[in-house]
């Protein structure tokens, strides 16, 4: 009974214990807080605040897989960021925050605290493209797209908008400065014309992206990428006409070239030089159509029969317009041709004969109707001689040109005895005059008309024509004067002076009296008159120019004397003068003479032809030869009245001077017997053909020369011979080499002059001798010349080869098999040997190490293994760093060697081809497995996760290969752990299964059996990757994951005002919307009817799990507020049928628990009461020392100024600084936010701001609505030390805050 009575009195006792001391309690606007991430390492980040109604010193923490971000100060709350943030990899971080007064559980006080990180502008733009280089046409239109490039920030805002600058364009031009540019998307648009000629084939673009600027480290910046290049290569266009390569062409062509003759050739080429098109030609106009064709390949010829005649208003020259024009269209689809201007110049031949015209010069055109062969004119009769007939309009013409062009004419017909024609002789064209050559013959009395035909014979080709002229006479007095004798024979010697008197004595006679028988003399106009006169009155003849009377000239003179009486009636008498002949004239050799002959049996027989225009048969004219003494001309001999020249025996070539070329110069004099004696002197050159009488002959015959080996294109020696022969056909030398070894070798013959000759004995530059091969030649030198009959001579030759050391060394196949090594100290000293060889006796070899190539599975694994292995002179390949050699960097070795012979000649190789010794590291298993980091978060939802189904995986990797590097995953333990930090072991839920992508293996974590919704923590998984070798010991590594559960706690229900069906097929939208909301994964368990006895506002309802990605979910509460403040999200859930977030029988099921609750409370509040009932007394000395700490506070809260620092501790229980409560980091309002009275649970499951990631979301004014809704307001009762503060002075801060706070911890009402 006793015992009874001890426990009754004990457990008042134990419950005071316990009731005494509350749990402290974070303040309510501890649920978040947002940093920039360029926060400094070190820096304060913010301050955790709570309270404790007992006044315990409070002890701080942060829990979690972030908790490594943050440094907090147990003893204050302050929290310093201890590990660098950044937006872009995590922009919130989820923590847990703790606090302990140390009496109650450390760990039971915890509350999701979330630190959004707000966005810097810490990085600069990065071009995507990874090829910049794009071809484009040269005739792109100005404004295409012609390139895009794209660059990436991962920043946010303006700080990720990102702009795009051209920095430069090469080449630098003024053309090509602004011939691009660059939009805002990155679309670069050609902004000028391009050309592959005239501008450039090629342009590099230097491009630069930067964002819009943004804040970093407090510093509004502007981020930059590195620069990069586009390269654009132009793309040549047939847009230009080709071109002539001259300017102008001509030529010139024979009027007679039969057709198809070439004439000239045109060339036109592309000028898109890119193109190149080929080019054909035609003749698009010709100023003579038909007489000129042009080829394909530019070549104008003839096609047509020329006449030079025709063009003689066009200068004798044909115009043709060539067109070239390229084979394919341009870019326009239109021909590309250019013309130019060919001028053809025809030449003339003799192919027209000389032809009458009835016209005068110059006005004659020479047309067909000009052309006649019958004139007619007048004369009177007994003209005198030389009158020219009247009325007569003759021109004969002769279109040819030159000497084609020269006519000679002449009289025929009846009456061709009494006229002449003048001139007698023409070219080209002339006024042709009929003129009186025999008066007495014209008589009217006897004729009336006479005939006479007029005849143009060309003076080349001897075609003539033949015109008729009709002389009609006129009847006139014909008593006119005459002369004795119809001709005068006179003579006077040649060159006599002036004034000599030829004749006197010739008078004429006429019977007429008074002044017509008065008779003056004259000389009618021709040939002569310029050389003598006549005395009008008396008709003496007498010189009138002395240096123009020259017998030589003209021997005789014919001149016409017309004697003319008063009534202007004359008559003409001929004068004969003959010239003397004085001696006055040299001789006159006719010719040259240059004579061949041949030597030996060749003869001279030549005469020199020479004539003296003195007069004929006279010793002025008689002449006489003689030889002048020279070298050989006592060979020879002139004979003296024939001019005959022979020679006195054989003539030998080799006898004359070599430099007179065979040619032998003799003078021959030839003078004439008069006084005095005038000669002339004439040279004949004799050439004496050499034959080929000499043979070559060797000056010495034997020669002996010596060569080193492996010399190549070496003069080796120089035999030389000698051919007496005069003449390069005669004394040329050939050469040619006979022998053993006679193809190793090349005779190169040349021409020393005067006969010699030599060879020089070469090695071609392809070939050098081999002393090992072939250490001598005996070789025939053969020397021939033109001679028919093939006489030739010879000389031995001896060449000697001279031994070098020349030869490489070689590397033995055999020694450069390959070798396996084991990696890591398994081997040392030596593991091969290298052998070379070398064929010269004086070789001195040694073996070098070139290169160390390292792979890696055939990758280049740069120069890791370059120390592993070292290569002695002699060859010897040892193992260098037997430790370091490792197969999983390195798989394959390839040793490149060499062999030198020091002794080798400087002109040769002294190395050996390279060679490769592969050496293949052989593994042993001294990697074990590792895990690969995943960033996943796995999360069960127990009530959706069936057997057999994956909920996990993992990765891991072994350097070692084959089943050294194989694994396999299996599963050591599974511990679930409770919220609360309790563990328990659990076995058969879960297996691995594993599989293998390349060399990563996969172990995938399934589900054995079902899980329990109920239970709230996460599985600690714990796996283990085992390699698996065939000899030795396995090789393990263990990783544990988490899996976190959510249970049924947070299945929220959703109503729809439509049915099953329709929520069914709206699914996927409903699950985008609420995602879209939630920034969750939404897992929906289940979708029904509503019961229609239930009175529910919905038809049917959606149960659903909110995920987040770090395996917390969404309670209801949280979920209406973060539903509601997404409007756009929420239209589309209200359009889609949703009407209540959570139901009716959810709120009547929770009425019996209330219910208990309240039953329960008002059990523990009876007996709260009877305990502070009996401990008031042993309390009220701590109460009364506590109130009056209140009490001074509140003094001290009079004094300070609102806004400003206290320096006096912080207000116990809190780690507050501000009389308002409010934390300075957080700067947040301690308004109730009423988390309390709309959650279910404990302090643990206030709202997650997990959904926030990247939106502001106002939870002040969403959930005080809420409140209001489900909370009548209602007014606190006053507090003493709010009162108080309230009245205090403003500090100079500005306007006080309108601020308030309730601290159960200093409540004064009691006082």
């Amino acid at each position: 009974m006793a015992r009874l009575w001890l426990s009754c009195l004990l457990l008042p006792a134990l419950v005071l214990s316990v009731a005494a001391n509350v749990a402290p309690k974070f303040l309510s606007n501890m649920t978040k807080v947002t940093l920039p991430e360029d926060l400094p390492v070190g820096a304060e980040a913010f301050w955790l605040a709570a309270e404790d109604p007992d006044k315990d010193p409070l002890t701080y923490g942060i829990r979690g897989p972030n908790a490594y971000f943050f440094a907090v100060t147990a003893a204050t709350g302050k929290v310093d960021l201890s590990s660098p943030l950044d937006y872009e990899t995590l922009s919130w971080i989820p923590i847990t925050i703790s606090v302990s007064d140390g009496y109650n559980n450390p760990v039971s006080v915890q509350k999701e605290f979330q630190v959004i990180l707000e966005d810097r502008n810490d990085n600069a733009p990065v071009f995507q493209n990874t090829n910049f280089f794009a071809d484009i046409n040269e005739t792109l239109p100005v404004g295409s797209l012609v390139f895009s490039v794209h660059a990436t920030d991962k920043d946010t805002g303006s700080a990720g908008l990102v702009r795009y600058f051209i920095e430069e364009v090469i080449p630098s031009t003024g053309d090509s400065k602004y011939l691009f540019k660059i939009l805002s998307n990155g679309s670069i648009i050609l902004n000028g014309s391009l050309s592959y000629n005239n501008k450039s084939a090629s342009y590099q673009l230097k491009l630069k992206a930067c964002d819009s600027g943004g804040i970093y480290n407090n510093v509004f910046v502007t981020q930059c990428s590195a620069p990069v290049f586009l390269s654009f290569s132009v793309v040549d266009e047939p847009d230009l006409d080709p071109q002539f390569v001259r300017e102008s062409y001509s030529a010139s062509v024979a009027e007679d070239a039969p057709q198809g003759t070439s004439v000239l050739k045109v060339e036109a080429v592309d000028r898109d030089r890119g193109v190149n098109d080929a080019v054909t030609y035609t003749i698009s106009n010709s100023t003579r159509p038909g007489w000129f064709d042009i080829g394909p390949d530019g070549v104008i010829s003839v096609s047509g029969a020329l006449d030079r005649e025709q063009l003689l208003e066009e200068g004798e020259e044909v115009q043709v317009q060539v067109t070239a024009t390229e084979v394919h269209p341009n870019i326009y689809g239109q021909e590309a041709k250019v013309s130019t201007w060919v001028t053809l110049r025809v030449t003339d031949v003799n192919d027209h004969k000389p032809e009458f015209f009835n016209c005068s010069l110059p006005a004659c055109t020479f047309t067909p109707q000009e052309a006649q062969v019958d004139f007619a004119g007048s004369v009177d009769e007994h003209s005198s001689a030389r009158i020219p007939i009247d009325g007569l309009t003759m021109v004969v013409h002769d279109p040819d040109k030159g000497n084609n062009g020269t006519f000679l004419l002449f009289l025929r017909g009846p009456d061709a005895a009494a006229f002449s024609v003048s001139p007698e002789k023409a070219s080209g064209s002339v006024d042709v005059q009929v003129l009186v050559s025999t008066p007495a013959l014209v008589d009217y009395e006897e004729k009336t008309v006479m005939l006479v035909q007029v005849e143009a014979i060309d003076s080349v080709s001897r075609n003539s024509s033949v015109a008729s002229v009709t002389i009609h006479l006129r009847d006139i007095n014909d008593h006119r004067p005459t002369f004795p004798h119809s001709q005068y024979n006179l003579t006077v010697l040649e060159h006599s002076d002036k004034g000599t008197v030829v004749t006197n004595s010739i008078q004429a006679f006429d019977p007429d009296t008074g002044e017509r028988g008065r008779i003056t003399y004259s000389l009618l106009p021709g040939p002569g008159t310029d050389i003598f006169a006549v005395d009008p009155d008396s008709g003496t003849v007498t010189v009138k120019n002395k240096e123009l009377l020259d017998r030589e000239t003209q021997a005789v003179y014919y001149l016409t004397l017309q004697a003319t009486d008063g009534g202007n009636l004359s008559s003409s008498t001929t004068l004969k003068i003959d010239l003397l002949d004085i001696n006055d004239k040299r001789p006159v050799v006719i010719g040259s003479y240059n004579i061949f002959v041949q030597e030996e049996e060749g003869n001279v027989s030549v005469t020199i032809q020479a004539q003296d225009d003195d007069q004929p048969g006279t010793n002025n004219s008689r002449l006489y030869f003689s030889l002048l003494p020279s070298p050989y001309s006592h060979n020879f001999s002139v004979d003296p009245d024939t001019g005959l020249l022979r020679n006195l025996g054989p003539l030998d070539r080799e006898a004359i001077d070599p430099a007179l070329g065979g040619r032998i110069v003799l003078t021959v004099r030839v003078a004439d017997c008069g006084v005095p004696v005038l000669s002339t002197e004439v040279n004949v050159t004799i050439t004496v053909e050499d034959i080929n009488d000499n043979l070559p002959v060797f000056n010495p015959s034997n020669y002996i020369f010596s060569v080193k080996e492996r010399d190549s294109g070496v003069l080796v020696g120089v035999v030389r011979a000698l051919d007496a022969d005069q003449t390069e056909a005669n004394n040329r030398i050939s050469f040619s080499l006979s022998g053993s070894g006679a193809n190793n070798f090349l005779l190169q013959g040349l021409v020393l002059g005067s006969g010699w000759a030599e060879g020089r004995l070469k090695l071609p530059s392809d070939i050098s001798l081999d002393y090992e091969t072939q250490a001598s030649f005996n070789l025939t030198v053969i020397a021939e010349n033109p001679d028919p009959q093939g006489a030739s001579a010879t000389a031995e030759v001896f060449v000697r080869v001279e031994d070098v050391n020349d030869e490489p060394p070689t590397l033995s196949p055999a020694s450069l098999r390959g070798i396996r090594v084991a990696e890591n100290g398994s081997q040392h000293g030596l593991v091969a040997t290298v052998v070379a060889h070398d064929v010269d006796t004086s070789a001195q070899l040694e073996v070098q190490l070139v290169n160390v190539i390292c792979t890696k599975a055939g990758v280049d694994a740069g120069g890791l293994c370059h120390g592993w292995f070292s290569v002695l002179a002699n060859g010897s390949v040892l193992v260098n760093q037997s430790e370091a050699i490792d197969y999983e960097t390195c798989d394959l070795v390839t040793l490149v060697v060499r062999a030198c012979d020091l002794a080798t000649d400087p002109r040769f190789q002294a190395y050996s081809d390279n060679g490769s010794l592969p050496i293949t590291i052989e593994d042993i298993n001294d990697n074990a497995p590792y895990f690969l980091p995943e960033n996943k978060t796995f999360v069960i939802i127990p009530e959706l996760v069936l057997p057999n189904q994956q909920v996990a995986s993992v990765q891991a990797r072994d350097e070692d290969s084959g089943r050294n590097g194989a694994i396999l995953f299996s599963i050591l333990k599974v511990d679930f752990v409770t919220k609360d930090g309790a563990t328990t072991p659990f076995r058969g839920f879960f297996r691995v299964s594993t599989s293998s992508e390349a060399d990563v293996f996969i172990g995938n974590i399934e589900l054995v059996t079902s899980l329990d919704s109920t239970l709230q923590g996460t599985y600690q998984v714990t796996v283990r990757a085992q390699d698996r070798p065939s000899v030795g010991p396995a090789l393990e590594a263990n990783t544990t994951l988490n899996l976190f559960t959510v249970d049924q706690s947070y299945r929220v229900r959703l109503q729809f005002s439509t049915s099953k069906e329709e929520v069914g097929a709206n699914t996927n939208e409903i699950k985008a919307a609420l995602g879209q909301a939630t920034r969750t994964t939404v897992y929906i368990v289940d979708i029904k009817d509503i019961e229609s006895t239930a009175r529910a506002r919905g038809r049917s309802y959606l149960d659903a799990y909110f995920v987040f990605p770090n395996g917390t979910a969404l309670t209801l509460e949280q979920l209406n507020v973060v539903v509601r403040e997404d409007q756009d999200s929420l239209t589309q859930l209200l359009q889609l049928g949703l009407v209540v977030l959570g139901s009716q029988e959810e709120q009547k099921s929770d009425e019996p628990k209330l219910l208990r609750s309240v039953i329960i409370g008002l059990g523990v509040a009876l007996v709260l009461v009877i305990v502070i009932m009996t401990t008031a007394f042993v309390c009220a000395r701590k109460s009364y020392r506590r109130k009056l700490r209140a009490i001074k506070a509140a003094k001290e809260a009079r004094k300070t100024a609102a806004g400003v620092m206290p320096l006096a501790p912080a207000i116990p229980g809190t780690n507050m600084y501000t009389a308002e409560r409010a934390n300075p980091v957080l700067n947040l309002s301690t308004k109730d936010l009423g988390f309390e009275s709309q959650s279910s649970s404990s302090d643990t499951d206030h709202l997650s701001l997990n959904s926030l990631d990247e939106n502001s979301v106002d939870l002040e004014k969403s959930k005080q609505e809420i409140k209001e809704r489900q909370h009548s307001p209602v007014e606190p009762e006053a507090e003493a030390l709010s009162v108080v503060l309230s009245g205090r002075p403003q500090g100079t801060g500005g306007q006080q805050k309108e601020l308030s706070f309730t601290n159960a911890g200093l409540d004064t009402t009691d006082l």
